[in-house]
């Protein structure tokens, strides 16, 4: 079956209407575990399904070639059209992800078996750069909350770590040292189970591209994009809270919480407004980017200028 959009979209939020009608269908590879998942049977090839979009916002889309083109993914280069030239080099299949930590069913997961064990669905969601640029990304995954509820952490969990695949080799750019690889990033246990974090592996109807960080990515839309680690291959449940990349490489502009927060400001630039990619004029950032009334609550009492 092919991944449709949600019944309830108009025509005009598709930009790239002929980019949609040649979309791939999601299909299933063969990757197995060696017993089943969760209490699910034995790995099957099959096509996959997303229920409708139940989270979305009345703003158009970024066009799928500015979202498949214009990335940060140092992975494989600092430009902006790195990931796009080098990501094909990398193979996400076969892919798995190994659950560590605190929780009661650790193990190694194949991506195929994660995506049939978590019935897909679309989020069309803002993504906010810390760099103060904008898009607005029609996902395709499951609610990270899921997982974490299925591996059931124990009472001593308190952050959820992540990390990305490190192969020098099918990622040039962790050839260099800019950043201590492989890429790390963390969540405390109550963000990671909000109902808006997302583990994606599609947008635009499509399988997620490598320069989006296939086969699985982080989607939290409160924060900024730099919390949204690509090309998982671990996730570990902590006690303490782990060290995360871009803190550990400067911690006076980075933050462990990356919130999205128009009045503080990035130490060598204003946060107050972005530049939407595809517009001409900047616009007003919002609070937590817009999701203030389902998050704010996770940090009450906390001082908002250390939420950065």
């Amino acid at each position: 079956m092919l991944i449709r959009n949600a019944p309830d979209l108009k025509d005009h939020d598709v930009t790239d209407h002929g980019l949609y009608l040649r979309r791939r269908d999601f299909v299933l590879g063969g990757v197995g575990m060696g017993a089943a998942l969760m209490g699910a049977g034995p790995a099957r090839a099959a096509p996959l399904k997303h229920s409708p979009n139940r989270m979305r916002i009345d703003e158009d889309k970024t066009p799928l070639k500015d979202v498949t083109s214009y990335n940060n993914f140092y992975e494989f280069g600092t430009d902006k059209d790195s990931p796009a030239a080098y990501a094909g080099m990398m193979k996400t299949r076969p892919w798995i992800v190994t659950i560590a930590g605190l929780c009661d069913k650790p193990g190694k997961y194949g991506i195929d078996d994660l995506i049939r064990r978590f019935p897909l669905e679309e989020r069309i969601y803002r993504m906010r750069c810390v760099e103060a640029w904008s898009m607005v990304i029609p996902w395709i995954g499951f609610p990270l909350a899921k997982l974490i509820r299925a591996v059931q952490p124990t009472s001593q969990a308190r952050y959820v770590a992540f990390q990305t695949l490190h192969d020098p080799r099918q990622m040039p750019g962790q050839r260099s040292d800019i950043l201590r690889w492989p890429y790390q990033e963390a969540l405390r246990l109550d963000e990671a189970l909000n109902p808006l974090t997302l583990l994606a592996v599609g947008l635009y109807g499509q399988t997620l591209p490598n320069q989006n960080g296939a086969p699985i990515r982080l989607v939290v839309p409160w924060k900024y994009g730099f919390k949204g680690i690509k090309s998982i291959v671990r996730i570990q449940f902590t006690a303490n809270r782990p060290k995360t990349s871009w803190n550990l490489l400067a911690p006076r502009e980075y933050g462990f919480y990356g919130n999205v927060n128009p009045a503080v400001d990035h130490p060598r630039w204003s946060q107050a407004k972005e530049r939407r990619i595809g517009e001409f004029f900047r616009r007003k950032t919002l609070p937590f980017n817009g999701y203030g009334d389902q998050v704010a609550s996770l940090y009450r009492g906390l001082d908002p200028r250390t939420l950065y």
